[in-house]
């Protein structure tokens, strides 16, 4: 878990820990954004009912391939630190060795 006085060490990453909050914050202000978009579709679905539907669809997909494109800037950002942890214990065994 993540301590305060991680800030002032350099032993351990504290990016793995608040990158999954990050995460949830990005999806909670996709979500936002795509009710925005529905309702915006669903107001103008009075003045032009084809264009409104249309507005509607491309806010659902929109929310979609926005939280898929965020998990997987996000799992990319993890992996990058996971690779750095296991090059770690890669060094770590090869410099055990006699």
């Amino acid at each position: 878990m993540f301590e305060v006085r991680d800030l002032f060490q350099w032993d351990r990453f504290i990016t793995p820990t608040i990158i999954k909050v990050f995460y949830w914050l990005v999806i909670v202000l996709i979500v936002l954004s795509g009710l925005s978009g529905i309702f915006a579709g669903l107001s103008s679905m009075a003045v032009s009912p084809f264009s409104g539907f249309i507005t509607i669809l491309l806010n659902v997909a929109g929310v979609l391939v926005g939280i898929l494109f965020s998990r997987i800037a996000a799992e990319s950002i993890l992996i990058v630190f996971r690779i750095n942890e296991h090059l770690g214990a890669i060094r770590d065994q090869g410099a055990t060795r006699p």
